[in-house]
């Protein structure tokens, strides 16, 4: 079966990003695996005593991405395309890197609102690093 590693945030546009990546996975033959990538710095906050950690925070957080994981590959096994998830934390270009590599991937899908410039100077575009990076085909989906 052709691997296809599909990166996931949560965000507003992960519900046309996986309606993309169900259409692309069907039409080639193809599994999904997801992969989430929590930061690495969740529970941590900033207070009047500097940096303080708070792990039933991180813990509760890890939690719901989970769910919200489980979720998604529930909806795309329901769509009658095989599915498998990860979750991770950690820094996420090298996450999936690794990950597509581990799983012998053959394509990576990622979703892409069009910004670029200045947005990439202060934000940065994990697409635009994955598709410079990535060894296999990266299939960007339009998302707007």
């Amino acid at each position: 079966m052709i691997n296809i590693i599909l990166p996931v945030d949560f965000g507003d546009s992960t519900d046309a990003l996986i309606n993309g990546a169900i259409k692309f996975a069907k039409e080639i033959g193809g599994k999904l695996s997801l992969v989430h990538v929590a930061p690495a710095d969740i529970g941590f906050a900033i207070g009047d005593m500097g940096f303080q950690y708070f792990p039933e925070v991180e813990q509760n957080e890890i939690k719901q991405e989970l769910q919200s994981l489980n979720n998604l590959e529930q909806r795309i096994l329901a769509e009658g395309v095989d599915c498998d998830h990860l979750l991770k934390q950690g820094v996420a270009g090298d996450i999936i890197l690794d990950y597509a590599k581990e799983k012998n991937a053959a394509y990576m899908v990622m979703g892409s609102h069009g910004r670029s410039g200045i947005y990439d100077v202060f934000v940065g575009s994990l697409t635009k690093e994955l598709t410079r990076r990535a060894t296999i085909p990266v299939l960007v989906i339009p998302i707007h």
